[in-house]
């Protein structure tokens, strides 16, 4: 029920999962039974090869996160965490108030023993076709030194789990290459992320460096920097398509190929999408989660801990 284009958006790109989905899986639609049914009539779907689970209220993207939470017990977001927590479901994924996905995400799942602050992440696009990745990119605009060594190890889990990458390497984002550059807190996280046993750190790389081939895997950074990045990124693709520039390196960076990021560092998976996610966006949300779901990124970032 959550989105901009909800629920029509978001059934339609359940519809368009479901014919890609392992045959094994099962998808639920959690919200009012009623509008999930007669958007699926409107689209020509048999609805019945969902599983619904009916909640009335909607936590509204406007909502304060944490209260609403409280609140709106019977809302589909609060449902969805409270079937994740129970084992009902593998993994959540939601369009909804990013805000109340966080609050649930910390105060049901919680963060994997060790792991101080999860991270969410977005992928860089690289003219040799290929992928990167860039964490934390919100969740928390501060970041102590220590977080920072920490990205690099959940970047590093998921990028071998659902990249498929085999030895990732790890850049720290920063003004300039040579260690002694930056401020105070980035300076200290590379006097740690140096000394890492866990994942290929390779030193720092600069703004330039985000969407070069050839550089670091994942690059790590605070949520305020990585945020920036981000906005930055989704403002220049949209600024190309006002000015009708079509080229298949730019539509990359088009969030609907996507979907969504995962909550890193959490204990099951969760999967937030865009606001403003429509059906293809939706769809490739899904598919991300059973991806998720598949490489078991939360027990994979367990054992790098216990290892350490």
């Amino acid at each position: 029920m959550g989105g901009d284009y909800a629920p029509e958006a978001t059934v339609a790109g359940a519809i368009e999962a479901l014919k890609v989905l392992d045959e094994s899986s099962q998808l639920i639609l959690i919200g009012d039974e009623t509008l999930i049914r007669t958007t699926c009539d409107k689209l020509s779907f048999d609805a019945d090869k969902f599983v619904i689970v009916h909640t009335p209220a909607v936590i509204e993207m406007n909502d304060h996160p944490a209260k609403s939470f409280q609140e709106k017990q019977d809302s589909s977001i609060v449902k969805g965490f409270k079937m994740l927590a129970s084992g009902e479901i593998h993994g959540f994924a939601s369009a909804g108030n990013t805000g109340a996905m966080l609050v649930g995400s910390m105060t049901m799942i919680k963060t994997i023993e060790g792991i101080d602050r999860p991270a969410i992440s977005s992928p860089l696009p690289r003219l040799d076709g290929n992928d990167g990745l860039l964490l934390d990119v919100g969740i928390y605009p501060d970041a102590k030194p220590e977080n920072l060594y920490q990205y690099g190890l959940l970047g590093s889990v998921y990028a071998k789990g659902v990249l498929h990458k085999t030895d990732p390497s790890v850049g720290l984002l920063n003004i300039g290459s040579e260690p002694g550059k930056g401020s105070l807190m980035v300076k200290s996280a590379y006097q740690l992320m140096e000394k890492a046993t866990q994942y290929r750190f390779v030193g720092n790389m600069e703004g330039s460096d985000i969407f070069r081939p050839g550089t670091a895997d994942i690059i790590v950074c605070d949520g305020f920097t990585g945020n920036v990045v981000l906005k930055q990124a989704e403002s220049f693709y949209r600024l190309m398509q006002k000015r009708n520039v079509s080229d298949a390196y730019l539509d990359r960076f088009n969030f609907d190929q996507y979907g969504g990021t995962p909550v890193l560092g959490i204990n099951k998976p969760v999967i937030i999408g865009h606001g403003v996610s429509k059906a293809l966006a939706v769809k490739n949300m899904i598919t991300l989660t059973q991806e998720v779901i598949n490489a078991n990124i939360s027990q994979k970032i367990k054992e790098f801990i216990s290892h350490e």
